[in-house]
Protein backbone atom coordinates (compact mmCIF):
# COMPACT_ATOMS: atom_id res chain seq x y z
CA UNK A 1 0.00 0.00 0.00
CA UNK A 2 1.40 3.15 -1.09
CA UNK A 3 1.64 6.88 0.34
CA UNK A 4 -1.18 7.91 -1.24
CA UNK A 5 -3.52 4.90 -0.86
CA UNK A 6 -2.59 5.06 3.29
CA UNK A 7 -3.76 8.53 3.22
CA UNK A 8 -7.22 8.03 1.03
CA UNK A 9 -8.07 5.18 3.97
CA UNK A 10 -6.82 7.65 6.69
CA UNK A 11 -9.61 10.79 5.29
CA UNK A 12 -12.20 8.06 4.48
CA UNK A 13 -11.70 6.39 8.15
CA UNK A 14 -12.86 10.03 9.73
CA UNK A 15 -10.87 9.57 12.62
CA UNK A 16 -7.63 11.73 11.54
CA UNK A 17 -9.59 14.78 10.03
CA UNK A 18 -7.47 16.99 12.33
CA UNK A 19 -4.09 15.44 11.53
CA UNK A 20 -3.84 15.74 7.68
CA UNK A 21 -1.09 17.17 5.99
CA UNK A 22 -2.41 20.03 3.92
CA UNK A 23 0.13 19.37 0.94
CA UNK A 24 -0.44 15.49 0.94
CA UNK A 25 -4.14 16.61 0.82
CA UNK A 26 -3.41 19.34 -2.57
CA UNK A 27 -0.82 16.21 -3.77
CA UNK A 28 -3.67 13.73 -3.29
CA UNK A 29 -6.49 15.67 -5.06
CA UNK A 30 -4.21 16.42 -8.39
CA UNK A 31 -3.16 13.23 -8.14
CA UNK A 32 -6.99 11.85 -8.28
CA UNK A 33 -7.22 14.27 -11.58
CA UNK A 34 -8.65 17.45 -10.05
CA UNK A 35 -7.11 20.71 -11.57
CA UNK A 36 -5.67 23.53 -9.30
CA UNK A 37 -5.78 27.06 -8.91
CA UNK A 38 -4.08 29.35 -6.53
CA UNK A 39 -5.47 32.50 -5.00
CA UNK A 40 -3.85 34.00 -1.92
CA UNK A 41 -4.39 31.03 0.38
CA UNK A 42 -6.94 29.61 -1.24
CA UNK A 43 -6.38 26.20 -3.50
CA UNK A 44 -9.62 25.81 -5.51
CA UNK A 45 -9.96 22.11 -7.25
CA UNK A 46 -11.90 21.43 -10.02
CA UNK A 47 -12.50 18.39 -12.02
CA UNK A 48 -14.73 17.77 -14.63
CA UNK A 49 -17.99 15.38 -14.11
CA UNK A 50 -17.89 16.85 -10.69
CA UNK A 51 -20.11 19.96 -9.60
CA UNK A 52 -18.62 20.30 -6.47
CA UNK A 53 -15.63 22.83 -6.35
CA UNK A 54 -13.12 22.18 -3.37
CA UNK A 55 -11.78 25.27 -1.36
CA UNK A 56 -9.13 24.55 0.29
CA UNK A 57 -6.98 26.65 3.06
CA UNK A 58 -4.09 25.64 5.54
CA UNK A 59 -4.76 25.67 8.88
CA UNK A 60 -0.41 26.32 9.59
CA UNK A 61 0.68 22.84 7.78
CA UNK A 62 -2.54 21.10 8.38
CA UNK A 63 -5.85 20.85 6.39
CA UNK A 64 -8.41 21.94 8.26
CA UNK A 65 -11.35 19.52 9.75
CA UNK A 66 -14.37 20.28 8.02
CA UNK A 67 -12.85 20.60 4.35
CA UNK A 68 -11.23 17.17 5.06
CA UNK A 69 -14.79 16.24 5.51
CA UNK A 70 -15.65 17.72 2.50
CA UNK A 71 -13.35 16.09 0.33
CA UNK A 72 -14.25 12.77 2.31
CA UNK A 73 -18.19 13.40 0.97
CA UNK A 74 -16.96 14.11 -2.72
CA UNK A 75 -15.00 10.79 -2.51
CA UNK A 76 -17.33 8.87 -1.02
CA UNK A 77 -20.08 10.37 -3.50
CA UNK A 78 -18.45 9.96 -6.73
CA UNK A 79 -16.56 6.75 -6.02
CA UNK A 80 -12.55 8.43 -6.71
CA UNK A 81 -9.65 6.80 -5.95
CA UNK A 82 -11.38 3.31 -6.07
CA UNK A 83 -8.20 2.64 -8.42
CA UNK A 84 -4.75 2.46 -7.06
CA UNK A 85 -3.96 6.04 -6.22
CA UNK A 86 0.17 5.12 -6.03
Amino acid sequence: MGKYSKLKERILSGTADNNIEFRELCRFLIRLGFEERVRGDHHIFVKDNISEIINLQPNGSKAKPYQVKQVRSILVKYILGDADVD
